[in-house]
């Protein structure tokens, strides 16, 4: 699942213009008309497609254009730049979900062409489709800056764990040297933060009731708000859906499988850990629920899983009410799914 925030649709497109993108060429399939082609990834490139799609659409009287392309990183920014530019419908589409839409079509092979065709093919056939909406500004840099904050925490906990395995004074004292360098990175990046949290109106509202709970700080409210911009807008279900804490069933016949959390986003769960770490501790409300998932034999991990999806669900119930948390009540509150 991409990070952008999402916007669900009903509406099933029967006009496409699908992308195969790598870092210097794209694959371009059109429907209706089945035209394929290959061009150089270049943004130029990308806006005179789109403008010839959209007066396109205008005579094919077949509902909306959608712009699909799969989500691969970087090399699609300037795709997605474009459909913001005109208003165009886009849709980033998951690999696996396109490739289980292969086998379901039975198609083994595997090329760029092919596979912008299968694209192309498994957005008319979709619906619910979920179409990107640019983030702000405010939230864009958020999330770079929160991503560059876990890179150098990783980095610098890499360093001071080698300096405990070192004899070598020059290798010491090379280390010690990095790792101040990267304590003073990692401050700077906070300073911003803070400044963009207190300065942003949307962030500082939202940051300041996700504070009401306890065990929850500044680097944990930042990160749900860098990586979960639907925090506050969504149903309980569909907030743990996207960070990827939501069980899934795996019955079958009579046989009842173990339920396993699937997909999500990673970078949302990292930053929840050591809150529900904490609150196994300090929030008597979230370690009773981990008291009583533990006496159902549950092992740790299960324990630490169950404490980061209540909070999440309290985190969205309390931005979606507006009211700071009272933990007697926080988890209780309902919203319908966007």
């Amino acid at each position: 699942m991409t990070t952008e925030t999402l916007i669900a649709t009903e509406q099933q497109f029967n006009h496409v213009l699908a992308f195969e993108v790598s870092k210097a060429k794209l694959h371009v399939h059109i429907l209706p008309g089945g035209e394929t082609s290959e061009v150089t990834n270049d943004r130029a490139i990308i806006r005179k497609l789109i403008k010839k799609e959209i007066k396109r659409n205008a005579k094919l009287g077949v509902g909306p254009l959608l712009v699909v392309c799969e989500a691969t990183g970087t090399y699609s920014n300037d795709i997605i730049a474009c459909t913001a530019e005109f208003g165009v419908a886009c849709h980033r589409a998951h690999g696996s979900r396109v490739r289980a839409f292969a086998k379901f079509r039975g198609t083994h092979a595997k090329s760029d062409p092919i596979d912008v065709r299968l694209i192309a093919d498994y957005a008319t056939a979709s619906r619910n489709l979920e179409l990107h909406r640019p983030p702000r500004p405010a939230q864009a840099e958020l999330r770079e800056l929160v991503g560059r904050r876990t890179e150098l925490r990783q980095a610098l906990e890499a360093e001071q764990a080698r300096v405990e395995h070192v004899a070598s004074k020059l290798v010491v004292a090379s280390l010690r040297g990095h790792i101040r360098v990267l304590e003073k990175l990692v401050a700077e990046i906070d300073r911003r933060i803070e400044t963009l949290m207190r300065e942003d109106e949307e962030f500082h509202r939202k940051g300041s009731l996700m504070r009401s709970v306890k065990s929850v700080g500044p680097v944990t409210a930042a990160t749900v708000l860098a990586y979960l911009p639907e925090i506050g807008t969504v149903s309980r279900g569909t907030i743990a859906a996207l960070a990827g804490l939501a069980p899934y069933d795996r019955d079958s016949g009579e046989g009842k499988g173990q339920r396993h959390i699937s997909g999500g986003r990673a970078e949302a769960r990292s930053g929840l850990y050591m809150a529900a770490r904490n609150a196994m501790t300090w929030n008597e409300h979230l370690a009773a629920l981990a008291r009583r998932v533990e006496a159902k034999g549950k092992p740790f991990k299960v324990q630490v899983t169950a404490v980061m999806r209540k909070l999440l669900v309290i985190l969205n119930a309390v931005v979606a009410s507006g009211v700071p948390c009272r933990t007697e009540t926080a988890g209780r509150v309902r919203i319908a799914a966007a």
